[in-house]
């Protein structure tokens, strides 16, 4: 099986953002009709315009993530390919001989500098 394509990833995102907007955008505005009133434009239209940007809102942003969060198996294998693995804990001792070389090195380079 393939991954999803980038643009799948951004429709799926969107969608998922979408759904979420609608929702948050329908507790939101009811919670503030309820609180404040409808105003001029009455229920119906309040309502909508707050789900319907709250929808746009999410749908954005979480569309923009679902692609920044593209984890193409691809990408990943050139990554570890450019970057030599290190241990993560060294022991005091391996830390101390690396410690040295580096110095040693540097010494040599400022002697070989030096005219």
């Amino acid at each position: 099986m393939s991954e999803p394509s980038v643009w799948t990833k951004l429709k799926m995102g969107a969608l998922m953002g979408g759904g979420v907007g609608l929702t948050i955008g329908f507790l939101f505005g009811s919670w503030s009709i309820m609180q404040h009133g409808a105003g001029p434009r009455g229920v119906l239209s309040t309502l909508s315009k707050t789900m319907l940007s709250s929808a746009a809102t999410f749908g954005f942003f979480l569309s923009i993530g679902s692609v920044i969060r593209n984890d193409s198996p691809i990408l990943e294998a050139a990554h570890l390919q450019l970057v030599a693995p290190t241990p993560a804990v060294r022991s005091r001792a391996e830390g101390f001989q690396l410690m040295r070389a580096r110095w040693e090195e540097e010494r040599r380079r400022a002697a070989s500098s030096r005219p």
